[in-house]
C-alpha cells in the first residue's frame, strides 16, 4: 500500500470506492490472498514446519473451521480436480506427465455419517473419502476415461455410479506423488479448508517458500485455477506485514506506527477483493505480507514488538475507522486525498513535513527525462488521445507546492489536462522504465502557454492567469478551454502562442509514492527525534484518535 508506482491504478480505484463500512475482518480473522486471479495456481503444496498433518474441512460464515477430515502427511497438495498429470520432478499440471491421476472415479451410492466411517470403506475397495455436496462419500479409483471407470464398475460389481471432477473440485494428495487422500466439493458454495495440526504448539507452515501461522482455504467457486488464502489472527498478520513494509532495524515508534497503520488498513479495508473469497491482498496493491517469511528474511523481535506493544489499536475519525494509506517518502509535504484522488476526507490532509530532511533518505531525489517522441508513446499508449506532443508542463501546484495538474499540447495545438494522481501517472512507463516517483516534483523543456490579445503587444500568462467577470460581477479564476474576449467589433478568440517541441523534457523531483497519509521515512526521522508512535500518527492524519 505504499509507495511502487506500478500499482498506482489499483489503489486509487480502490479509494475513489472508498466508503466506510463495517471491516470486512469478522472475529479478529483475517483472510489473505496469498495467489489469485491472474497467479491463481493449479496446484498448491504445503509442508508443515512446527507440527504434523493437517485437518481437511471449511470455514463458517463466523470463520471458525469446521472439520470434516484428517491426515497425518506432513506434505500434502491442493490440485484442481480432474485429470492431473505428475512430472518426473513431483510437479503437478493439466496438460502432460510422466504419471497421471484419471479424472473419472466410481462413487459409491452409500453416504456416511462422518469421515472415519468413509475412509474405513475406502480402505477396503482401495479408495478413498470425498466430500461431496456436504455428504461424506466413498470413490474409487482414478481413471483416464468414462469408458474405463464404467469397465472397472461393472468388474467390481459396485453399487455405484461413474463421475469426473469436477470444476469446483479440488484434489488432496500426498505431494509430487499420485496417492489421493481427499477430494473436496461442494459446487462453490464452500470452499475447502485446510488447517495444520500443531501437535500442541502454534503450528507452522511452509507455503511457496515461506512460512506462515494459521490455516488455508482453496476457492474454486467459477472452476479453473485455485485461489489459496492464508486464513488467521489479525495480530499475526500485522506481524506478517511491519517487517516488509517497514525495515525492522528503524527506531521503535516508527515500526509501532506502521503496525497501528498496518492494523488500522486491514480492519478499514472495504473488501474490495471479496469476489475472489478473501479481504486482503499480500501485494503492494494492498500491504506487503508474507508472513513469517525465510531464512533470508521475515520478523524480527523488534517488529514483533511494536505489533505486541500495540495491539489492537487502531485510528479512527469521527469515530469511523480511517483508511490508513500511507507511502515511502513525500519530498517535503503530504499531500490531501481530494488533489490526489479526488476524495475529501477530513483526516487525509496536506502539510509540509519538516521531519525527511533530518534524516539521509536512498534515492530521495529523481530525475526522469523523455523526448517528444518518447513521451507521445508513453501517452497514447496510457489511453490518452493526443498527436505528437510538442510542449507538456504543470499548469498547476497545490497549496504545499506538489503538482495538481500537468498541460500536454500536441502539434496540432489539442490540449490534454490531467490532474491528481493522473498527472503523476501520466510519466509512467515500465518499457522505458521511468516515472514521477512522488507528487513532488518540476518539470522543464516544456513552456506555460502564452495567449495574446489581438496582437504579440498584449500577452496574457496561460490561462491559469485569466479571470472572468459574472453577469451579477463576480471574479473568478477561468478553467475552460477555449477562452474568447469581446472587443469593439465583437467577441474574437485569444491567440495561442505557438511552442516549439524541445529535444527532451526534464522531471526534477523528490520522494516515492502518493504523498497521502504517513510518511515511512518521516516516521523513521520524527521517531530518531525521540517522538512516540503516538505523535508520528496524529502529525500525518489530522484529526484521529488511536483507541
Amino acid at each position: 500500500m505504499k509507495k511502487f508506482l506500478f500499482t498506482l491504478l489499483f489503489v486509487v480505484t480502490f479509494f475513489a470506492m472508498y466508503t466506510i463500512e463495517a471491516s470486512a475482518i469478522v472475529n479478529d480473522i483475517v483472510k489473505v490472498g496469498l495467489k489469485y486471479s491472474g497467479n491463481a495456481l493449479y496446484s498448491a503444496n504445503l509442508e508443515n514446519e512446527v507440527g504434523k498433518g493437517y485437518s481437511f474441512g471449511y470455514y463458517d460464515d463466523d470463520r471458525n473451521f469446521v472439520t470434516i477430515g484428517e491426515t497425518s502427511k506432513k506434505k500434502i497438495a491442493m490440485t484442481a480436480a480432474g485429470t492431473i498429470y505428475v512430472a518426473s520432478d513431483g510437479s503437478y499440471s493439466a496438460s502432460s506427465g510422466s504419471k497421471v491421476i484419471g479424472g473419472w472415479h466410481i462413487q459409491l451410492n452409500e453416504t456416511y455419517d462422518n469421515f472415519a466411517d468413509a475412509s474405513a470403506a475406502a480402505t477396503q475397495l482401495e479408495g478413498y473419502p470425498a466430500y461431496i455436496s456436504d455428504k461424506y462419500r466413498v470413490r474409487v479409483g482414478c481413471y483416464k476415461d468414462e469408458a474405463a471407470a464404467a469397465e472397472a464398475l461393472t468388474s467390481l460389481k459396485l453399487d455405484g455410479k461413474v463421475v469426473s471432477g469436477s470444476r469446483t473440485g479440488v484434489m488432496v494428495t500426498v505431494s509430487k506423488s499420485t496417492t489421493v487422500l481427499f477430494e473436496f466439493d461442494c459446487n462453490g458454495l464452500k470452499n475447502l479448508g485446510v488447517l495444520p495440526n500443531g501437535q500442541g504448539k502454534k503450528a507452522v507452515t511452509w507455503f511457496k517458500g515461506n512460512q506462515y501461522y494459521g490455516g488455508f482455504e482453496y476457492s474454486r467457486i467459477t472452476g479453473g485455477k485455485i485461489n489459496v488464502i492464508n486464513v488467521l489472527n489479525v495480530e499475526d498478520y500485522v506481524k506478517g506485514v511491519v517487517p516488509y513494509e517497514m525495515t525492522p532495524s528503524w527506531p521503535l515508534a516508527a515500526l509501532e506506527a506502521q503496525a497501528v497503520c498496518a492494523r488500522t488498513y486491514a480492519y478499514g479495508n472495504i473488501g474490495h477483493l471479496r469476489t475472489y473469497g478473501f479481504d486482503i491482498c499480500c501485494t503492494h496493491d494492498c500491504q506487503v505480507y508474507y508472513g513469517l517469511g525465510n531464512s533470508s528474511k521475515g520478523p524480527t523481535s523488534a517488529s514483533n514488538q511494536a505489533v505486541e506493544n500495540t495491539k489492537g489499536m487502531r485510528m479512527f475519525a469521527d469515530g469511523e475507522i480511517i483508511n490508513a494509506v500511507y507511502h515511502a517518502s513525500n519530498g517535503g509535504a503530504t499531500e490531501s486525498s481530494a488533489n490526489v484522488w479526488g476524495g475529501e476526507l477530513s483526516y487525509l490532509q496536506a502539510k509540509m513535513d519538516p521531519y525527511e530532511s533530518t534524516i539521509s533518505i536512498p534515492n530521495y531525489e529523481y530525475t526522469v527525462t523523455y523526448t517528444p517522441k518518447e513521451l507521445t508513446w508513453v501517452v497514447q499508449n496510457s489511453g490518452y488521445e493526443i498527436g505528437n506532443i510538442c510542449n507538456v508542463y504543470i499548469s498547476e501546484y497545490t497549496d504545499v507546492g506538489n503538482v495538481y495538474k500537468v498541460t500536454v499540447v500536441d502539434i496540432k495545438g489539442n490540449k490534454l489536462v490531467v490532474k491528481g494522481h493522473k498527472a503523476r501517472s501520466l510519466f509512467l512507463s515500465s518499457t522505458y522504465g521511468k516515472s514521477a516517483r512522488s507528487m513532488r516534483f518540476r518539470l522543464s523543456g516544456g513552456t506555460p502557454e502564452n495567449f495574446y490579445i489581438n496582437s504579440i503587444a498584449n500577452p496574457v500568462p496561460a490561462m491559469g492567469g485569466l479571470a472572468v467577470i459574472s453577469a451579477g460581477g463576480i471574479v473568478s479564476n477561468y478553467d475552460g478551454d477555449n477562452p474568447y474576449i469581446i472587443t469593439s467589433g465583437g467577441t474574437a478568440p485569444l491567440i495561442q502562442e505557438v511552442v516549439e517541441a524541445p529535444e527532451q523534457f526534464v522531471i526534477t523531483g523528490a520522494g516515492n509514492g502518493h504523498n497521502v497519509g504517513m510518511s515511512q521515512y518521516g516516521a523513521k526521522a520524527m521517531a530518531t527525534l525521540g517522538m512516540t508512535y503516538e505523535d508520528i500518527l496524529k502529525f500525518y492524519y489530522t484529526g484521529i484518535t488511536i483507541e
